[in-house]
């Protein structure tokens, strides 16, 4: 079994830039949300079965997902969201858990969004990374990367795990409200760490 680093944070907290780091030290990154993306995508795995449940109103004339009408709908009807959620939860873990099988890094850094959400499962992780800033800082760069209002992101950051939740779940905690010089040499330490670690994993390369 490969030695993982579940790397998870709220919405704006820097995921993504953290995980273009490890990727550049040679580290393989998978990324659920990327796969979600595969999977509602047109001609995705999952558009059959969400077109099924959800009806032809919920898949674009392109033949993907309708994400805003999605997003709209499982934000005012949690019993949708849980719907959703059994279509793309078992196709994200099948692919995601391919994918870490077939890396050929000395670990791998598997971006799990939702992680604390889903429940850290200690044996798919061995270390769970948490990327964290400050709730303005995280509006800030939302408000500004998907042109959403502040209250439209706070609607969004309301329905993850606390700030505090995460940072308990955390074997390692990487502060992200400062800029990308701030994050180069954070990583460096966690990459040289993690390489270690890996050496001394019991199951790596199993």
């Amino acid at each position: 079994m490969k030695f993982v680093v579940g790397l998870t944070g709220g919405i704006g907290s820097g995921k993504s830039v953290v995980a273009g780091l490890f990727a550049r030290r040679g580290i393989v990154v998978v990324d659920t949300d990327v796969i979600a993306h595969d999977l509602t995508a047109r001609g995705g795995g999952a558009i059959e079965a969400i077109q099924d449940s959800f009806g032809f109103e919920f898949i674009t004339p392109e033949g993907a997902l309708d994400r805003q009408r999605m997003r709209d709908l499982v934000f005012r009807d949690p019993p949708s969201k849980s719907r959703l959620e059994g279509i793309l939860h078992p196709r994200i873990r099948a692919q995601s858990d391919a994918c870490v099988a077939s890396a050929d890094s000395a670990y791998v850094i598997l971006v799990v969004p939702l992680l604390v959400e889903t429940g850290v499962d200690r044996s798919r992780y061995q270390r769970v990374l948490v990327v964290d800033c400050s709730a303005d800082t995280q509006i800030e760069r939302v408000t500004k990367r998907n042109n959403l209002s502040a209250f439209e992101v706070r609607r969004i950051m309301a329905t993850q795990a606390t700030r505090a939740a995460r940072l308990a779940a955390a074997d390692d905690v990487l502060e992200n409200d400062l800029g990308l010089d701030d994050l180069e040499p954070k990583v460096d330490g966690l990459h040289l760490r993690y390489l270690e670690l890996a050496r001394g994993h019991p199951r790596q390369g199993g």
